[in-house]
């Protein structure tokens, strides 16, 4: 196969042995929703995925579990028992389609007591491709083994155990024999689609923090921490997902083609992009565009965050750049909010004033702002921006007073109707945009909402993704929204 029109995408996730999963598979569509019970896994396979992301975006092993699940121990299966070594571990994969055909990805991961890749395996073409194993516990490489076709049938080296081989192979392979490219071909097919995942979670308690002035983030406060962060740093600064390519690689690195660092913000991924918000190229004020940023790093405030906790400035840039699709936006909110919607546009206004209107003069505040409760003033709150609801009559109502359900959907739908360049994540900018897909995913989408919010949000979702630029693998309680809704697979997994 191969057909410059199949833009990579993760269709099948595997969850071997994680969690409370064993032995299960869950096939992903465009639209794809996870329902059950409390306990059944929702959240894990969701985990999983994003390990998988992380991974495939360049970060370290060790970095990605934190981020993701803690303690490395919370992924190893229940009821798992150690080794004679002590040993206990995870596994995880999942299958990419594209102009490569149908490649597959499979990790052993040592949770106990060492933190470590101990297998991975790439196949595709009928080949495998990769192959890793810990031949020397003592050594924090693995030997790898992948596919040549040439005078020497197999190529082996070492790599570093606390990284996806995957990742590394454009560094490490020539592309001369047929069989080192279709090795790259597969590589990098994995690689991209991994890497066009947006992790969103929209918390309307920071949303609401960065609309007042008062509780602005630079990092997003969920709880998780970050390298020399402690609880609260959040999501939004976590170090950019781009650095450290190879074992000890800097931050230009290297991953889906041989030779090619990754750009800076998506120059090469903007241009055309007929599902994303916003075509012109930017770079981030890191140089790079990741899963985050170090907390202190300027922030690109025209980038919304996994948290949405900068959705005014966000949707100052949106309503410039796109009328269009501005106008689609309004009449989603207007769909799924009380009271009469006429508009929804960002307005200057005073941080830390006490006036309830939503207009002010612009801040004269420098970037470097006071600290908040949940940490460094955002730079949304440096611009001075506000983000209202025109109710006719009834004037404007600023959106951080709308209920939690509202401002989860409003952020969502947003993330729905923009593509990379407007999300804070890792753009592929050596890839053309016609040939990217974006992943969406949203642990508890229908959180927060009524029936009647979340079956607009799924069938604003169901528009979307008939396109072929965005994919959305979320989870649900209630799987009767989707009742009737063309192109969405609901999956239902039992605790």
């Amino acid at each position: 196969m191969n057909s410059d029109s199949v833009r990579p995408a993760v269709t099948e996730l595997r969850l071997s042995a994680f969690k409370s999963h064993r032995g299960v598979t869950l096939p992903l569509s465009p639209l794809t929703l996870l329902s059950g019970g409390s306990g059944s896994g929702k959240s894990s396979a969701l985990q999983a995925y994003e390990i998988l992301a992380r991974l495939g975006s360049g970060e370290s092993l060790a970095r990605a579990v934190r981020e993701v699940a803690g303690d490395p121990a919370a992924c190893v299966p229940a009821g798992a028992h150690p080794d004679e070594q002590g040993r206990r571990g995870f596994r995880i994969g999942c299958t990419v389609d594209g102009p490569a055909g149908p490649v597959s990805l499979d990790l052993a991961v040592q949770a106990e007591p060492d933190l470590r890749i101990v297998g991975e395996r790439l196949t595709g073409g009928g080949e495998t491709l990769l192959t890793t194993a810990l031949t020397d516990p003592t050594r924090p490489a693995v030997q790898a083994a992948w596919h040549t076709a040439g005078a020497t049938p197999v190529t082996r080296a070492p790599l570093p155990d606390d990284r996806l081989g995957t990742s590394l192979l454009p560094l490490r392979v020539a592309g001369k024999t047929a069989g080192q490219r279709l090795v790259l071909a597969a590589a990098e097919q994995v690689v991209v689609a991994l890497r066009s995942a947006f992790v969103c979670d929209p918390r309307p308690e920071v949303m609401r923090g960065a609309g007042t002035g008062g509780t602005g983030v630079a990092g997003e406060g969920d709880g998780r921490g970050t390298d020399g962060g402690g609880p609260g740093a959040g999501r939004a600064g976590r170090t950019a997902g781009a650095r450290g390519g190879g074992a000890g690689a800097g931050r230009g690195k290297a991953v889906a083609a041989p030779g090619r660092a990754r750009g800076s913000g998506g120059a090469g991924a903007a241009a055309g992009t007929a599902g994303a918000w916003g075509a012109r190229a930017r770079k981030t004020s890191g140089g790079e565009a990741g899963w985050g940023r170090e907390v202190g790093e300027p922030q690109d405030e025209g980038r919304l965050r996994s948290s949405c906790d900068n959705l005014p400035t966000v949707l100052q840039r949106t309503s410039r750049e796109c009328a269009r699709r501005h106008a689609v936006l309004v009449a989603a909110v207007r769909g799924a909010c009380a009271g009469p919607v006429e508009g929804l546009r960002a307005v200057p206004w005073q941080p830390g004033g006490t006036g309830d209107g939503a207009a002010g003069a612009p801040a004269a505040v420098g970037r470097g702002g006071s600290t908040g409760p949940h940490g460094a003033q955002g730079p949304e709150d440096a611009a001075g921006v506000r983000a209202v609801l025109d109710r006719g009559e009834l004037g404007e109502l600023p959106v951080e007073q709308l209920g939690d359900g509202e401002l989860r959907f409003l952020a969502l739908a947003l993330v729905l109707l923009t593509g990379p360049d407007v999300l804070a994540m890792d753009p592929v900018g050596e890839v053309p945009s016609a040939h990217q897909q974006m992943t969406v995913m949203a642990d508890g989408m229908d959180r927060c909402m009524d029936r009647r919010q979340a079956r607009e949000l799924v069938s604003l979702a169901v528009r979307m993704t008939e396109r072929g630029h965005v994919r959305l693998l979320g989870t649900v309680r209630d799987p009767s929204v989707a009742d009737g809704l063309p192109g969405v697979q609901v999956l239902h997994l039992e605790a």
